[in-house]
């Protein structure tokens, strides 16, 4: 008797002390943050998006950024990474005091000189100010991609270059006089002009390149040669009189297979047994690639209906390009073919693809497509006449085009503000955090000119979307940082906290008046945006409490196949009108 009430008094003890202990916890979490009663869970009914009137808004971020923006990505870091070639030997901004200048043998004289200019620099975009970095194997026309621990790798480019892989940013770098760590002859092939894609375990493929009818994939540890280069008789069977297979376009799709496209012809490749498993309907038309250069993107991939559990739609659009013809006349007659107007999407996934054509606002060569954080697209750059290369082009196109996919064909296009600046060959563009647009390059000659028809640009601009408007701010999603999941994890749940103006048209908010998405930032040159993607994901429930803070219980994508592992950009839409992103990363 005695034993069993020593055991009920131990027992009674343990409880308290536990029921302490959970109190105590929850009391703590209280503390950080507010206990959400839930609603919205299911299926809800989404209200239309908003509408503005706005065509979209220009400014001057920097009058001189030194460096003409040729290749371009956006870091984690919240800095630009540009580079520019270094053949020429000239920009606008010089190496700091300190830096010693590079030595190099004049071509022409055979004199030894030295080179003090920086042809790649580091853009902040918070300050708009720029920092000069060092990059001396010629990455001109060469192609990129970001890692998944945050560093940019370079492949690529002329001469001393077009075997080289270099390294900015990561793990690597410390504080902050990060700069390009260079691997010479680390390459098995020359990649001028190739195309490099982030593939589902974070490696990188690189495809073609000036007269290199192959692939190869990127070493993971940095510093390391590539193994193998694989012939790929498909960028032969390509290539015409111009080319034009160059920059071929590569999208990653769910399945973890590579859509290549390559003049007018497109194919779908294996690349863990590096098999064609598909090919697919001609494109008429035209040429695509550069240098008739057309562009790309993959449609945003919604998670948001299937549960994570697939199958995904994947859809492709290229726009834009030129006739098979149209370099070898602006080459030897200096005169410009129309640039092709039209704009096809495909439904790579469906059994039966075929292309669905529709026409743009105005015709476009070397133009960006770029994904929007409420999955719009945006067509900005390039020019209505002629082709890539030096002065082979003319009549710039000064105004962008906003892309709305679930309209109807002939109702999914709205012209923008148009810009004062010529954006033509060389320039690029890239989405920041606050969704802006950031806008830079162009230069159609073969060094720096002040003076000319189209002047060497290296001033910066920002365009900013219609759903930067500010009437639209009243509407507009803040996401709570601290208190939202930044380190995601394939299928698994994570939190979103967010909060919304007090305004009566954000009153009775639901899940169905919300997505969240996610976007990869690429490495865009030549008209082409590089492992671009952009997610919506799946929303599992909503909650609120009386102060107007909102939680979202989210999926994280499935698997690398459908998100590569690596730095993303997370924003919360709400009827179209995105917040500001913020970094997130997925592993």
């Amino acid at each position: 008797m005695a034993t069993l009430t020593t055991i009920i008094v131990i027992l009674t003890i343990l409880t308290l002390t536990l029921t302490f202990f959970v109190v105590d916890a929850k009391q703590k979490k209280q503390k950080l943050q507010v206990p959400f009663p839930i609603y919205g869970g299911g299926l809800a009914t989404a209200k239309p998006d908003f509408t503005t009137n706005s065509i979209g808004q220009w400014e001057i971020l920097s009058e001189n950024s030194g460096v003409s923006a040729m290749q371009v990505n956006l870091m984690p870091t919240n800095k630009i990474v540009v580079y520019d070639a270094t053949i020429y030997r000239l920009s606008r901004l010089k190496y700091q005091k300190g830096i010693p200048c590079v030595p190099f043998k004049d071509d022409r004289t055979l004199q030894n000189k030295i080179d003090c200019y920086a042809h790649s620099m580091e853009y902040d975009i918070e300050t708009n100010l720029v920092r000069p970095l060092k990059v001396t194997q010629d990455p001109w026309c060469s192609c990129g991609g970001l890692a998944p621990d945050g560093t940019l790798i370079s492949a690529g480019g002329f001469q001393d270059g077009t075997r080289t892989i270099r390294h900015i940013g990561g793990p690597a770098c410390k504080g902050n006089d990060c700069d390009w760590r260079e691997y010479k002859n680390t390459l098995q092939e020359d990649r001028w002009y190739g195309t490099q894609t982030i593939l589902p375990d974070g490696s990188f493929i690189i495809v073609g390149g000036r007269r290199s009818f192959s692939y190869e994939y990127l070493p993971k540890q940095e510093g390391l040669k590539t193994e193998k280069v694989y012939f790929f008789p498909f960028l032969y069977e390509t290539s015409d009189i111009d080319e034009n297979n160059l920059y071929p376009f590569t999208h990653l799709t769910p399945d973890g297979n590579l859509f290549i496209f390559s003049n007018n012809r497109s194919l779908l490749l294996n690349p863990k047994t590096n098999k064609v498993v598909r090919t697919y309907p001609v494109l008429p038309g035209g040429a695509r690639n550069y240098p008739a250069s057309g562009t790309s993107a993959l449609l945003p991939i919604d998670l948001s209906l299937q549960d994570n559990m697939g199958p995904y739609k994947a859809e492709v659009i290229i726009c834009g390009g030129n006739s098979h013809d149209a370099f070898y006349i602006a080459e030897t007659k200096k005169a410009f073919n129309p640039c092709l107007k039209d704009c096809n999407r495909m439904v790579i996934t469906d059994k039966v693809p075929k292309w669905e054509t529709e026409q743009m606002p105005s015709s476009r060569t070397m133009g960006d497509c770029l994904n929007l954080p409420n999955g719009q697209l945006l067509f900005i750059n390039g020019a209505q006449k002629g082709t890539a290369g030096w002065w082979d082009a003319d009549s710039p196109n000064l105004i962008p085009a906003l892309y709305y996919p679930e309209e109807k064909n002939g109702e999914r296009f709205k012209q923008m503000a148009p810009t004062k600046i010529s954006r033509m060959y060389h320039s690029t563009s890239a989405v920041l955090p606050n969704g802006k647009i950031w806008v830079a390059g162009s230069n159609t000659h073969d060094t720096y000119k002040d003076v000319d028809k189209f002047p060497t640009e290296t001033r910066v601009e920002g365009f900013s979307p219609p759903y930067l408007d500010p009437t639209l701010d009243k509407h507009r999603p803040t996401i709570v940082s601290e208190f939202t999941g930044k380190n995601l994890k394939y299928g698994h749940k994570f939190e979103i906290q967010f909060k919304m103006p007090k305004d009566p048209a954000n009153n009775d908010l639901n899940k169905g008046d919300i997505k969240v998405t996610m976007y990869f930032p690429p490495f865009t040159t030549h008209g082409y945006s590089m492992s671009q993607r952009l997610l919506m994901l799946n929303l599992r429930s909503m909650s609120t409490d009386r102060q107007g803070l909102y939680s979202i219980m989210a999926l994280a994508p499935p698997s690398g196949e459908i998100a590569p592992p690596g730095y993303y950009l997370l924003y919360v839409v709400h009827r179209s009108v995105p917040s500001e992103g913020i970094w997130v990363h997925i592993e």
